[in-house]
């Protein structure tokens, strides 16, 4: 529940000094505090070493949400928000893409469940495809994680996870439900999950459904935003023996009508008016068998997946009111990864671990050619793309009586190949199969001085090898680019230092980091300033010799109780400052997130009426890259936004374990204002949503 207000957009720097002020007050010996108070304190993940383990024993600046509070007719993308070091990229109402530290999809990890969600659509989010209601917490580690992870993960990973299917030593009956209604574009959506499990055998099953209308911003409701959207998970365990249990994890999603509202390009042809990208249908699947045990000295868990995510692509034309363009394909990721864990005496815990997974994909794509003629001719920007990924990876944690620190190395081979790139008189068969072999490595130390006061330092090296349309595509897109890709990319390769400060007690949570990262063979489309013979401008892929990042993140949450009256008060807020640099092209990063901030206060006792209010403020974009876009990137003025939620807590209730109703008000003052990472229309602007309302209704059994 937040609030976004207007007090001084141009900058975030007003926010600073509070945000400061809270995390010195944090750490002061008098604060005052209510040593009782309840915090709910993000403490353990998964994501940062594999295993669960305590953030403040992680040299890395890890976030985690509570997904089952968020209002499930939301994106997973909505979260990232105004959280320090995270941004989103949308394309519209549907596609919400976390970003991180100025990193977006193809840098990042994103995974459910630990296993890697793959796709190489251009347009869509793949964070979208998970839906809030079924899960039940996001994890997020920042910075180079390909140790762990592997190819893509320089920005760092982004872990959606489902409920575990847990044993209980007596027949256990429980789950939760949620729904959400708004105001801003009408949604209605609802989700319940069930959970049942005795010594030997637990059943997770969950099942939500969507249904968003368009959505309105202060200037009038943007056309063809809304969508449909149902989903559904089903995990079993079963415990072979003590120490031993194997589960299997099915999981779906479908979505419907989804159009691409910042994808709107006119057409090559004036009488085929606009161009937009919808998909009438698209579905993931998930089917995982894994398996966890103690075996010898140590811990082995293997997994064993296929995931398919399947979208219809058109793009519709206004001016002949017909799809124009039409591909359908599914993108196919087999993986195996085992990972064993191996106590070496008190102080060390050693984990092996090997990796591969190959993704295929062959997209079946036609378009009217000529474009006024009835005449449709196959056009596929590559024919069976096959990327093959094989890793092994070593990570040592030494524990010293107030030291962690934290070694790993990685090997990675990533193939690439396909049997055509390209279409029509251009495509060629020749020198598209290729090979990579990359290093990763990370160095890590966190030191304990006390709950409050935890310093660390990281040095790492991470990969991103090129994705199939980076490597193979020659076709155009809804961006109205003529796309060409290349066979021959090299992966990019980056080097990233960060030191950090975090901490958490009853006297509230903050962290802190500074990060500096280097990026060579940097991948990235360029405008040439070209056009083909459809009168097209090209867009080539190719390596940029360094990019640089460097930026600075902090957040905190602070209990007050010892100054307000009524117990339970907190104040929380973010900062968030980026900076990138394409060295070759001497000139800004393109597409690199405002600097922003946010600042927060509410009261959030355990049962009765619970409220919070935000302020958000970001910055003035204007550091645009002019040489490497071909003038393309429009500056974005600075913003401030408010948001505001209440509700009440029942507790237990009427046969329920909790019950708890909610109001959100966003964009409170309905603020007119675009976001420097939402893709834009050609000749026109995409808003973001304006003043609306999302009622919820929660509850646990």
């Amino acid at each position: 529940m937040h609030v976004k207000c207007s007090a001084s957009p141009a900058s975030p720097t007003f926010l600073i000094a509070p945000l400061v002020l809270a995390i010195a007050f944090a750490l002061s010996p008098n604060a005052l505090a209510d040593n009782g108070a309840e915090l709910a304190l993000p403490n353990v993940t998964v994501t940062a070493k594999g295993y669960e383990a305590d953030d403040l024993d992680t040299p890395s600046a890890t976030l985690r949400f509570d997904a089952s509070r968020a209002p499930v007719t939301e994106s997973v993308g909505s979260l990232f928000r105004g959280q320090p070091g995270t941004a989103v990229h949308s394309d519209g109402s549907w596609g919400q893409n976390p970003v991180l530290r100025g990193l977006k999809k193809e840098s990042i990890v994103l995974q459910v469940d630990g296993v890697r969600l793959n796709s190489a659509q251009p347009q869509g989010a793949l964070a979208s495809f998970a839906s809030l209601g079924l899960l039940d917490s996001i994890e997020v580690v920042k910075g180079p994680g390909s140790v762990l992870h592997g190819s893509g993960a320089l920005g760092g990973a982004v872990n959606l996870r489902t409920p575990d299917a847990a044993f209980s030593e007596q027949p256990t009956i429980g789950g939760r439900f949620s729904a959400s209604a708004g105001s801003v574009d009408d949604s209605l959506g609802g989700g319940a999950i069930l959970q049942l499990s005795n010594p030997d055998h637990a059943l997770v099953l969950g099942a939500t459904g969507r249904d968003v209308g368009d959505y309105d911003t202060p200037q009038g409701r943007v056309e063809n935003s809304g969508f449909e959207s149902s989903a559904f998970l089903l995990k079993y365990a079963f415990r072979l023996a003590d120490g031993h249990r194997i589960q299997l994890n099915v999981q779906g999603q479908e979505d419907r009508d989804v159009w691409y509202p910042g994808s709107a390009r006119p057409g090559p042809n004036p009488a085929l008016g606009t161009l937009t990208i919808h998909s009438p249908r698209q579905e993931r699947e998930l089917y995982e068998v894994s398996y966890q045990g103690e075996v010898g000295p140590g811990t082995l868990e293997t997994s064993l997946y296929r995931q398919e995510a399947f979208r219809q692509i058109r793009a519709w034309s206004s001016g002949l009111e017909r799809n124009q363009v039409w591909n359908d394909v599914t993108f196919t990721t087999d993986g195996a990864r085992a990972q064993y864990r191996l106590p070496l005496g008190e102080r060390h815990l050693l984990t092996i671990g090997a990796e591969t997974w190959e993704m295929s994909g062959d997209p079946q794509r036609f378009q009217y050619q000529p474009p006024l003629s009835d005449n449709a001719v196959p056009t596929s920007p590559f024919r069976n793309g096959t990327i093959e990924s094989r890793g092994v990876f070593l990570q040592d944690e030494i524990m010293l009586d107030d030291w962690t620190l934290m070694l790993g190395a990685r090997y990675d081979s990533v193939t690439g190949d396909a049997d055509i790139k390209g279409s029509g008189a251009n495509a060629t068969t020749e020198g598209l199969r290729s090979e990579s072999n990359t290093l990763s490595w990370s160095l890590g130390a966190i030191y304990n001085a006390s709950p409050l006061l935890n310093p660390y330092v990281s040095l790492g090296s991470a990969y991103r090898a090129p994705d199939m349309r980076e490597r193979f595509e020659d076709a155009a897109r809804g961006d109205g680019y003529f796309h060409i890709g290349n066979p021959q990319l090299d992966p990019e390769r980056s080097t990233s230092l960060e030191l950090g400060l975090k901490g958490r007690s009853e006297r509230g949570e903050y962290r802190l980091a500074a990060f500096h990262t280097r990026i060579d063979d940097y991948i990235a489309g360029r405008i040439t300033g070209d056009t083909n013979p459809q009168n097209q401008p090209i867009k080539r892929t190719e390596n940029l010799d360094r990019v640089e990042i460097q930026g600075v993140e902090a957040g905190f949450m602070l209990p007050i109780n010892g100054l307000m009256a009524g117990g339970h008060w907190q104040l929380d807020g973010s900062l968030t400052w980026l900076r990138g640099t394409n060295k070759q092209d001497d000139e800004p990063l393109y597409q690199m997130p405002a600097h922003e901030a946010t600042l927060g206060i509410g009261q959030q006792p355990p049962v009765g009426f619970h409220w919070h209010a935000q302020v958000r403020g970001v910055a003035s974009q204007d550091r645009t890259a002019d040489t490497f876009s071909n003038a393309t990137e429009r500056a974005t003025p600075g913003y401030g936004t408010a948001d505001l939620g209440l509700g009440w807590r029942f507790g237990p209730t009427a046969g329920l374990a909790s019950l708890d109703l909610g109001l959100e008000v966003n964009n409170l003052f309905d603020r007119g204002y675009r976001e420097h990472l939402t893709d834009q229309p050609e000749g026109g602007e995409l808003l973001a949503p304006g003043r609306g309302a999302v009622a919820t209704l929660r509850g646990r059994f």
